[in-house]
């Protein structure tokens, strides 16, 4: 009866969300400042993590692949498809709902513990609507962008590999993420990374929303962001690849 429950008061919610700003001129504003806050802020933590991940799927595709039989391209072609394939989007998402989707859940909830929002609703505004709509806005804008940046890095990753280690060379690494390219693949993850940033950011501005009682309770909100964040992405990528590929 619970996820009724929450099931109910989410699509309410929504609602609420999706209808057209009182004030356009304050909803670009706030819209400009989740771009920066969820977008250009993540942007080091996707670098970081792009670029080790990159090298470290080189190295495990050459040692997984220590086969005569095999092309020496096989590497790159592994790595580049794994990039495109699942952690440019998934894994990524994963991850950042451990960042965006605990940063809107407790300062969502911060501000309804606080009673910012119920005085938001005392004066007429449409809490809702000028709180969460920006942040799924700006976060749907952001993610295939931080999707290309992603699997670009990861792919410099590899090179690194071959550029600065005997494990392979370089042009065999450049030859197998040429090969059999299928643009589609790119946009496959482009497309789940939207239902993906639509997930994070819904999700937690809900649970921070409805949160009540005091400090521990806008953690718990934010704990449960996370962790619903990242089931509904695993369910979602289930049923997006069945379907998209």
């Amino acid at each position: 009866m619970k996820i009724i429950q929450h099931l109910g008061e989410y699509w309410m919610l929504m609602a609420k969300v999706f209808r057209l700003p009182d004030r356009q001129r304050m909803f670009w504003r706030q819209y400009s400042r989740e771009l920066e806050k969820q977008g250009l802020q993540s942007l080091p933590i996707v670098i970081v993590i792009s670029l080790f991940i990159g090298a470290i799927l080189t190295i495990q595709a050459k040692i997984n692949t220590e086969n005569p039989f095999l092309p020496t391209y096989i590497v790159g072609l592994l790595t580049r498809e794994t990039l495109l394939l699942e952690f440019s989007s998934t894994i990524l998402c994963l991850i950042l709902a451990g960042k965006v989707g605990s940063n809107i859940a407790s300062e969502i909830g911060t501000m309804r513990i606080t009673e910012q929002i119920d005085a938001m609703e005392i004066m007429g505004v449409n809490s809702a609507n000028y709180l969460i709509l920006p942040k799924i806005m700006a976060f749907v804008t952001m993610m295939p962008m931080l999707v290309i940046i992603s699997t670009t890095i990861g792919l410099i990753g590899g090179w690194a590999v071959g550029a600065f280690t005997d494990i392979i060379t370089v042009a065999d690494y450049l030859v197998g993420i040429q090969y059999a390219f299928n643009p589609y693949f790119v946009w496959y993850g482009i497309i789940k990374s939207l239902f993906f940033a639509y997930v994070i950011t819904s999700l937690s501005a809900y649970y921070g929303y409805t949160a009540k009682g005091g400090a521990l309770e806008v953690g718990k909100a934010s704990t449960n962001a996370v962790v619903n964040s990242n089931i509904l992405i695993l369910l979602l990528d289930l049923v997006l690849s069945r379907l998209l590929l």
